[in-house]
């Protein structure tokens, strides 16, 4: 098989973690409510971070490792059901809050599309091997701060200098620290899934 220069397959999608076991309509609500409860539990490892209103939460990592397990559209959905749960009341947004969180909804609504765009990257073998899982995390931190960081500034009436000050500079370094284990986790749980067939096949 051949790679782009994107670190994706050229041939057909070859399917994300989450259908290595096959499909069913409940296995996929059961993930899908999965998704967003993990990432309400997720939520609520939450530090403030001094001068901003963003605490640093697991929140993301969450996010982008469910898109990539359950692909585009279970991911999205996921966080659909995260995003408006919370808006109604669910009390699962960072530190148990709940509500219009006026400072922060940018980066929720960032959460949906990286969940796609992750889990339709990964759709495509994105998440196989290690330095691909890189540019595949990295690609939707970027979609969660570019959606973010501008709704920030504009909620809070700071320019994006300010904004980026606040809701991007200080999460930076444990972005990296999350992206480097799920380099780890992603590959070494596809090597191990590929090695466990093949066991199978030949018997």
């Amino acid at each position: 098989m051949t790679y782009s220069a994107l670190g994706v397959p050229s041939g057909r999608p070859t399917g994300v973690l989450a259908d290595v076991w096959g499909r069913s309509v409940v296995r996929d609500v059961l993930l899908t409510l999965g998704a967003a409860g993990a990432v309400g539990l997720a939520a609520q490892i939450a530090v403030p971070v001094p001068g901003s209103p963003v605490p640093i939460t697991g929140q993301t990592f969450a996010v982008l490792l469910a898109g990539a397990a359950l692909g585009a559209t279970r991911g999205a959905a996921g966080m659909v059901i995260y995003m408006v749960a919370g808006f109604l009341g669910v009390p699962w947004f960072a530190g148990g809050t709940s509500g219009w969180p006026s400072a922060t909804a940018g980066y929720l609504i960032g959460f949906v599309l990286a969940a796609a765009l992750i889990g339709q990257l990964a759709a495509l073998g994105a998440d196989r091997r290690p330095t691909h899982t890189i540019g595949l995390m990295a690609a939707g931190n970027a979609l969660i701060y570019l959606i973010g960081v501008p709704w920030l500034a504009f909620s809070t009436g700071v320019d994006l200098t300010v904004a980026a000050g606040q809701g991007l500079v200080p999460y930076l370094i444990g972005d990296v620290l999350k992206t480097l284990f799920a380099a780890a986790l992603l590959p070494a749980t596809w090597l191990m899934i590929n090695r466990r067939q093949g066991n199978q096949d030949r018997y």
